[in-house]
Parts: structure tokens; sequence; C-alpha cells
């Protein structure tokens, strides 16, 4: 490195210069002056700097700005204001070159702290540096230096000492940023507090309290008001450390009139006003002229975008924009609490009031375009609804049943011996379903049968002995074991088990109770024809008055659900049977045409065609039914 460039120092700053700087840089109580101060020694450490800017930034509008400017603040740099802007959008180093003669620059970019020179030096140029400042990944602004035609070794160093002294102003930046998340941490415990505090309080009235003596104390207040909207206006709520206060006083008109204010502008009001420019209350400025200039301070308590009630706040001195951030915060926080207390403590007339009021609001104010599309629609569809007809038809569960069912029991206490057909088998008359055991009976008929043959012998031998008595006994006693006899041929011949007729066996299978008794007259099967059936209905006892013999309908049956059977109703029963908490008559009804797929047993949905209604009145008539017994039962 040259001589000059380790002597730049003298260049850059007098020596009396460079110590009012130093002095100015260890003691600086602003951002301005440190910023100030660093540009000048950082300037009087590199070889012939023309002058140099500072920028930081961002605004709320999202620009940079001058912080700081070297050698005169006065001094006119915006030929730098491209250079700052790379540094700021390619967010690293560089240096660019300048050429006078030709005004072409020749850049290069600064990487690792080393130059790469991506062209040939033409004439004496110019070189301007630049270099981002930023904080965990946070852009705060750039440092730019206009240095005169210097050595490429004065070039690495001048870009070495900027990033060297950069670690200053991050320093300083990161110290903000710790201070700025301290004072938000405890903003935060502040309003988890004051949050917890009015949790706490069951009560709308004692939770307004509670508050207002916690920020009374936390925020060095005298006074703490508490405001909530009732019909449009802020009635005082609660005020600090005064368990009750009489609302017509002129303390309490002039603080509910500083609320009103806030309700009616829907903004926090300060005053004294924190800029020139802010809207100032007249009610706010009578509040603290009452109470000797005071300064005052109200918030929104905001629940959902809408205003619920006001805080107020007044001390001595005046509130700045911190706490002003800090009241806006409670506000946001404290609405919705005080607002679900206030509204779990209405009456059921306030709760009807106030739905009505929303409701009427909504549908006839500016907003909720899509309420009052839904509406209109509502309203047309009821009016079609009431002017249009359509067939009523009464819907209830329904079942094919056989015209006639014929049950074949046991003819005596036997045992199964066989089974031929089961529930859902086709048979034609005479065909045998089961056989009974008929071993015992056989045993039986030859028993009675001997039995006779020797009451036979016994009535011809008194008759050759002309023994009259004996002749009429034996012949009494033959004609008990012939009728016996006969009694248990006819049993014999019930063994067996046939169908009375063609049809379809509906109940009945006896196959897994082969060798199992069976007693007298129990039903084994039931048969029911194939060409003959009858709809039984369940309709419920609302619907009952409805319906006539004549009437037509429909049957949708589960196993046929496409293919609807037309029907006539025939009886209605008044026979009801219970079921699910409700009532349900028989009626019954004959198909118009019975297909080859019916079977007995099969359920569906039959509707019954009952005349024609309003669309309004067959929706609706239930409910409406319901509702008027309702009134009957509990209102007489």
């Amino acid at each position: 490195m040259t001589s000059d460039a380790l002597h730049g120092a003298a260049d850059g700053l007098p020596a009396h210069d460079a110590a009012a700087a130093w002095d100015q840089f260890s003691s600086s109580s602003s951002t301005t002056e440190f910023c100030g101060s660093w540009l000048a020694i950082l300037c009087s450490q590199i070889h012939r700097v023309n002058a140099a800017l500072l920028v930081l930034g961002p605004d709320p509008q999202g620009g940079y700005s001058a912080a700081a400017v070297w050698p005169d603040a006065s001094r006119n740099m915006k030929y730098l204001g491209s250079a700052a802007e790379k540094a700021l959008s390619e967010r690293r180093g560089f240096v660019e070159r300048v050429f006078k003669e030709r005004r072409k620059t020749d850049s290069r970019v600064i990487s690792d702290r080393r130059a790469i020179v991506q062209g040939p030096a033409l004439g004496q140029p110019s070189s301007y540096v630049g270099y981002p400042i930023e904080v965990s990944g946070v852009l705060f602004g750039a440092v730019i230096l206009d240095i005169e035609s210097v050595t490429e070794p004065q070039l690495q160093h001048a870009l070495r000492l900027v990033h060297w002294g950069s670690a200053w102003l991050i320093d300083r930046f990161r110290q903000q940023q710790l201070a700025e998340q301290g004072q938000r941490s405890s903003r935060l415990a502040l309003a988890a507090e004051v949050v917890a505090t009015a949790l706490q309080e069951p009560r709308l009235g004692g939770a307004a309290l509670a508050v207002a003596n916690e920020l009374v104390t936390r925020l060095s207040c005298e006074r703490v008001g508490v405001g909530l909207e009732v019909g449009g206006n802020v009635v005082v709520k609660a005020i600090s450390h005064t368990a009750s206060f009489d609302a017509r006083s002129d303390f309490v008109r002039l603080l509910g009139d500083a609320m009103d204010e806030v309700l009616d502008l829907d903004m926090p009001i300060v005053h004294p006003a924190l800029d020139a420019d802010a809207v100032g209350g007249l009610a706010h400025a009578q509040l603290s002229a009452a109470r000797n200039q005071a300064g005052v301070m109200s918030v929104p308590l905001v629940d959902d975008g809408v205003v619920v009630g006001v805080l107020t706040f007044e001390r001595e001195k005046p509130f700045d924009r911190t706490e002003l951030e800090l009241g806006q915060t409670l506000g946001l926080l404290l609405g919705p609490i005080f607002a679900l207390k206030q509204h779990g403590e209405r009456s059921f007339w306030q709760r009807t009031r106030q739905a009505l009021r929303g409701a009427s609001t909504a549908l006839f104010g500016p907003h909720h375009p899509g309420l009052k599309l839904v509406t209109l629609v509502s309203l047309l569809a009821i009016v079609l609804l009431s002017v249009t007809d359509s067939v009523y038809r009464v819907a209830s569960k329904t079942a094919i049943e056989g015209a006639v069912q014929r049950a074949v029991v046991a003819p005596f206490q036997g045992y199964v011996a066989a089974s031929s057909v089961r529930a859902g088998d086709t048979v034609q008359a005479g065909q045998t379903l089961a056989q009974l055991d008929d071993r015992e009976l056989k045993l039986e008929r030859a028993r009675w049968a001997s039995e006779a043959e020797q009451m036979s012998r016994r009535y011809r031998q008194a008759a050759a002995g002309q023994e009259r008595a004996a002749m009429s006994i034996a012949a009494a006693q033959g004609e008990q074991a012939q009728a016996q006899l006969e009694l248990v041929e006819e049993r014999l011949a019930r063994a067996t088990l046939t169908a009375p007729f063609d049809g379809i066996v509906v109940v009945g299978d006896l196959s897994q109770l082969l060798g199992s008794p069976v007693e007298q007259g129990k039903v084994l099967f039931e048969v029911a024809p194939l060409d003959a059936y009858r709809v039984v209905l369940n309709v419920d006892e609302r619907d009952i008055a409805q319906l006539r013999p004549g009437q037509r309908g429909e049957l949708a049956l589960s196993g046929m659900p496409y293919d609807l059977q037309s029907f006539t109703v025939r009886q209605v029963t008044p026979i009801s049977t219970a079921r699910d908490g409700r009532n349900y008559f028989r009626v019954e009804a004959e198909l118009d045409h019975a297909t080859a797929r019916l079977r007995p047993g099969m359920e569906g949905i039959g509707k019954v065609e009952v005349g024609e209604r309003k669309l309004i009145w067959i929706w609706t008539h239930t409910l409406v039914d319901w509702l008027r017994l309702w009134a009957w039962k509990w209102l007489g």
C-alpha cells in the first residue's frame, strides 16, 4: 500500500475537525448526530474523498432519505442518487468508476472484499464506492463515497474501511431494535395483565372498574374512565377509584361528551395534539380546560370493526405517540371482552331489539348486497309458492302382502322327519312341504287293528254261545277299537304337509329342525299366491284424515326403485300400531297391474294423491300443525 493511502486522514479532515467529530461521535444523543460524526470520521480515514452520502430508511412510504452529508450538509448530492439506488437494490458493495473524458461507466463488483476489474481504465476516472447497511437481513440504508482518481490498492483500502466502519452503524441500529422490542414487550405484558384483570370479573361493571383502576396506576394517570355505547351514545360506565358517581355532574357530562366525540369521529383523540395537523377534539379541549389543562387521551374500544366504547385517560403531562399506540392496542383487546359481557347482561327484549335493529340495518343499509339479493329471491320464492298449485301426496312406508295367506300348522304333536321347501320357494297345489315322523302312528295303527280283530273274534264266540251280554260288550269294544284305528289313519294321512294351492312359501324353514319336536297347532309354513297381492300402507296419524277409498297412488319398492307400481286405495282401517313414538294406521290398497317380479314381503315407499294444494302449504303444513298443537297445549 502507498504512503498516500496510509496518510489519508490528513487529506480527509483537519486534525481539529477530526477531534471534534470523535467527540461528537462518542457523546451523540441522537441518530442524526451519530450518523453525521460517523460519516465525517469515515471520510477522514479515506484518501481523496470529494463527498459522501449516508441514506437511511425506509420511511412509511418505503423510501430512503439522506441522513448525513459530507463535507457540507447543504451541498446538493443528487448526482450520487443513482449510486445509492444501486447499493440499495443490489444489497452488496460495489465500486463504480466514472470517466470524465468519455462519460462512460466501468463497473466493478466487490465480493469478499476483493475488486475484479471488468474493463480497461480510460482517462482519469472518479470512483463511487457504495456499501449497504443491513441488520439481521433488514436493509437500513447505504453509504456512498465520491473518491478522486486513486490507485487500485487505495480503492481496496477504502472499501475495507467502509465495511469495517459500517459495524458502528449496525451496532447502533441493533441497539435501537432491541430497545424497540423491549418497549413492545413491556406494552404487550401490560396489555396482557389488563386483559386478565377484565376477564377475572364476571360482571361488566366490576370489570370496567377493575380495568380503570389498573390502568390509572400502570400509566401514571390521575383518572381513567370507561364508557360503553348504548343507543348511539356513550354512557360512562366506570371511573377509576370511584365506586359510584353522579351521572348528572359537570365532570361526568364533560367526560361523556369527550367519549361521544371519539364515537362520532371513529378515531382516537389526543389533547394536546401530537402533530400540528392532527385532529383536535373540542370536547377534549373543554375537558382539559376543566381539569387545569391536563393531558387527555381517548381511544375507541373496538369489537369486530365496530366501536363499542371508549377509554379516556387524564394526567398532568401530555401523552406521546407510544402511549397512544398502547391505548389503541388496549382498545382492540378490551373491546371484544366488554362487548361480550355487555351482551351477556342484556335482557331478552334488549337482545331481540338489537337483533332486529342489526337485521334492518343490514337489510336496508348501504352494505350487504348479498343479503339483500338473498332476501329478494326469498320473497319472490314465497310469492311464487303461494300462488302455484301442485298435487299433494301422502307418503308412507308400504309392504306387499298376498291377497290370501294360508297357514300350514302341525296336525299333531310329533317330530319333524323331513323338509322339502323353505321360505321363498315356489310350490304347487298338493306338493309336499314337510314330513312328520309317523313311526309311532304306524305302531299304534297296528295295535288298534289287532285290537279290533280280537274284539271281532270275541263277538263271534259270544254269538255262538248265545251270550248276549258278552256279545254287547264285544261289539262295543270292537267299535271303540275301530274308531281309534280310523283316528290313527287320519293322523297318518295328515303326517305329510302339502301346499294348499299354487304360490310361494313366505314363512317357514324346517331344514334346520329335523328331529326336533313340534307342538300341535304350531305354524310351520305360510303360503301366499303369486297372482293376487294387496298393498299395505302404514300412514302417520297426522295424514290419515287426508285418505279416502278410491284415491290413486304409486309405489316404489326397494328391490325395484325405478319401476313404479300404481295402486288404488280400497280400505282405511281403524287399526293403529305404535312405532317410534308415533301412531300409524293400516291402509289397504290394490295393485292395478301385478308384475311377475313381485313377491310378498317386499317393502318400499308409497305415495297417495289426495288433491291439489298450494306449494307453500305442502311444504309448511306439518310445521304449522305442530305450532297449532303446541299453542293449544301451552297457551290454553
